[in-house]
């Protein structure tokens, strides 16, 4: 009996892939034959469940082998600002994707490797490779590839934000090129489409890259580019999620939480979950499953200015009475920076909750006016947070209420120093008006409805793209 279809499917694409594989090594020319040397282990793995026949695992000791491995990714608030600003400028996004990126960067250590299997070289079988360049599985792969981008980039007249170190910006006198990194995925935009045009060559003449033109998806977010602005959505994301727990079909809930019911340590953990989890994540895909068509939009605006929210419930949590704080921030249209997250300590007064949520909302304020100045998008005046608390906003001030503040943490003051310095300014709003508020608790239907459409969430509708 021969081999079944699925056996042979499986055989071509390994062989398909290791191809390639020694295709992209041969273009590279990342390795040298070498007498016998204390090397590393280099054996094939497969990888069925992530689609690939065959990847190279590497074994390294660290100190040895390797020192350094980080390597920075763009945060998802950064390519949501660029989107925010390209929008309102009116700008078109492209992308670009490098082609085996982590073959690209050079490393400075002696790594050897045994020659791996399907690799071996005639007349060389007793020989070890030394490696000139990183290969997948090298644990310094990742900080070899971005040394080697990002001197790619300053050789090139771009500066890199202090703030986001896989954010690249380059003038040249009235034009603006804006590149944000994660990996080996590029996005760039800017108003001079030759200096675009120019960037984009060079890229391709330097690495092997794929000119993917418009952006359109990146890292799980559809991109729709149009000409009244840019729609974000998670649509394809969302179907994949239904159709992997069989609810493609399942009946939608209008909201995503049940208004008053707070989970407790007896209804089990994250590692121990019950019954009462299931039902919660089960109405969760519910409320998906209606809202699927749901996105962000950005527009052009006529005021970039950055404007936040910051709330807190008080005592929220039913086991150990801490608070939860929510805070967003927009730049004239839909939101593109948002959090949260429960508080670390427990808040004594409900005003020493909106406090320390204040001060969270001011740290990523601070954060995101440096952001938006690489970007061009200098903040010239106090950024507003509004919140809906008097007596928060009285203790950035000035040291009121002495014996019932004294014993906040000292770095949450970092608000008061913010507001002295004259780049946060925290403006009162009414508790109705506090869009931060469906960040912080469970809301009934209609509030919830119209806090989301007030952050900028609603359906496309509009189809007239670029």
């Amino acid at each position: 009996m021969g081999p079944s279809n699925g056996r042979r499917n499986q055989d071509d694409r390994k062989e398909r892939h290791m191809g390639a594989c020694r295709e992209a090594k041969r273009q590279r020319s990342n390795r040298s034959k070498v007498d016998l040397q204390d090397e590393a282990e280099c054996r094939w793995i497969n990888t069925e469940a992530q689609g690939s026949t065959g990847s190279k695992r590497i074994f390294s000791t660290s100190g040895i082998d390797y020192t350094e491995t980080f390597a920075p990714v763009a945060r998802l608030d950064t390519i949501r600002a660029l989107v925010a600003i390209a929008a309102n400028k009116k700008w078109k996004i492209y992308q670009m994707d490098v082609k085996s990126a982590f073959l690209n960067g050079y490393i400075d250590e002696e790594i050897y490797v045994e020659q791996p299997q399907g690799f071996i070289a005639k007349g060389y079988e007793e020989k070890v490779l030394r490696l000139k360049k990183a290969l997948y599985g090298l644990k310094q792969a990742p900080r070899a590839w971005y040394s080697r981008i990002d001197n790619y980039f300053m050789n090139r007249g771009f500066r890199r934000s202090l703030s986001e170190p896989t954010l690249y910006v380059k003038r040249q006198g009235n034009d603006t090129l804006i590149v944000s990194l994660y990996v080996d995925d590029l996005i760039y935009t800017g108003n001079n489409e030759k200096m675009i045009h120019d960037f984009k060559e060079d890229m391709m003449k330097t690495f092997e890259m794929s000119d993917l033109g418009l952006m359109h998806f990146f890292l799980g977010i559809e991109i729709n580019q149009e000409k009244e602005g840019i729609f974000i959505c998670q649509k394809k994301y969302t179907e994949t999620l239904l159709k992997k727990f069989k609810m493609e079909s399942c009946k939608t809930v209008t909201t995503p939480l049940v208004t008053g019911e707070k989970y407790k340590k007896e209804d089990g953990s994250e590692k121990s979950p019950s019954q009462v989890h299931y039902g919660a994540a089960k109405r969760i895909l519910r409320y998906l499953q209606g809202t699927k068509d749901f996105g962000i939009w950005y527009k052009s605006t006529n005021d970039a200015k950055l404007v936040g929210y910051t709330d807190s419930d008080w005592a929220g949590s039913a086991d150990d009475m801490k608070s939860t704080s929510g805070y967003t921030f927009s730049l004239g249209s839909g939101i593109f920076s948002w959090a949260s997250k429960k508080q670390a300590t427990v808040a004594q007064s409900s005003a020493e909750a909106e406090y320390i949520a204040a001060a969270a909302a001011s740290n990523q304020a601070t954060w995101l006016r440096r952001i938006l100045e690489d970007m061009g998008e200098k903040q010239e005046e106090p950024t507003t947070i509004y919140c809906d608390n008097k007596s928060a906003i009285a203790i950035t001030k000035n040291p009121v209420q002495h014996n019932r503040t004294k014993h906040i943490d000292i770095k949450y003051h970092a608000l008061r120093e913010a507001t002295t310095r004259g780049e946060i300014e925290l403006k009162y709003c009414s508790t109705e008006e506090q869009l931060a508020d469906m960040f912080t608790k469970a809301l009934p239907r209609d509030k919830f409805e119209e806090l989301r459409t007030k952050i900028g969430v609603s359906q496309k509708h509009i189809k007239t793209e670029y």
